[in-house]
């Protein structure tokens, strides 16, 4: 991890799940971390809490559901922090409904925030990097659902395997997309298992399901960007010891 010391790490979804812990172990890592959340007020104290020699944490106000909001916040941490070397694109949720009953408004918002806005912060970062010529790293945090539709005792995880089905497209496309042009920026899939402490909707919440902490998922990521200029990790799934999907 040492040659990300002092360099820029952006994370979405940031106040909730896997965000906090992700962003206080970039951050103890050296790296000067942007964590874009619609409440920005639940990090205020995780920032103070992060005292290192170069790593700080800053919160951002930024609805991802939002381009302009997106674009803004880009162009502010190029202008105010520096060039944007880590994307973590780690905003994601679910509606627990039916594909048979679900409301249209919710299968909407989860394309937006699981698809769409991950599609405008890559494209906005990888604009950022190739400007400044940066061999920067895009991380996708995609899910074990994104590969294959979980069994669940009750139906009600509706149009969020399709998002996540989507990353897992998004994540190939975008790999030969970089190879085609030259670039030395890598693209990585997340695929983790159930995670406790997401909240989730459509997703158990019983203490007895194996499940990740928010912990792992940081250790995974710390992993895929310790790897060499050479090396490629398409794809990371990770699974709670024990997992029935």
């Amino acid at each position: 991890m040492e040659r990300w010391e002092g360099k820029v790490a952006v994370v979405t979804g940031a106040s909730v799940g896997i965000g906090p812990i992700l962003m206080k172990t970039l951050a103890e890592k050296g790296m000067k971390v942007i964590g874009l959340a619609r409440l920005t007020h639940r990090l205020q104290d995780l920032a103070a809490s992060v005292s290192t020699i170069c790593g700080q944490i800053i919160p951002l106000k930024c609805d991802i559901a939002r381009e302009d909001d997106i674009l803004k916040s880009f162009n502010w941490i190029t202008e105010k922090i520096g060039p944007i070397h880590v994307l973590v694109n780690n905003a994601g949720l679910s509606r627990n409904s039916t594909l048979l009953e679900g409301a249209t408004k919710d299968w909407k918002r989860v394309f937006e925030v699981n698809v769409i806005a991950l599609c405008i912060c890559t494209r906005e970062a990888i604009r950022i990097m190739r400007r400044y010529n940066v061999a920067g790293h895009i991380i996708h945090m995609n899910s074990i659902a994104g590969h294959k539709v979980p069994i669940m005792p009750e139906p009600s995880l509706n149009v969020y395997p399709a998002s996540k089905f989507a990353v897992t497209a998004l994540t190939e496309t975008l790999r030969q997309e970089l190879r085609f042009a030259g670039s030395r920026i890598k693209i990585t899939s997340i695929s983790p298992g159930l995670v406790r402490g997401e909240s989730q909707e459509g997703f158990s919440d019983d203490d007895e399901i194996p499940a990740l902490k928010p912990e792992d998922i940081a250790e995974a990521i710390v992993y895929v960007l310790s790897t060499g200029p050479n090396v490629q990790v398409h794809e990371l799934t990770v699974h709670p010891l024990g997992e029935i999907f």
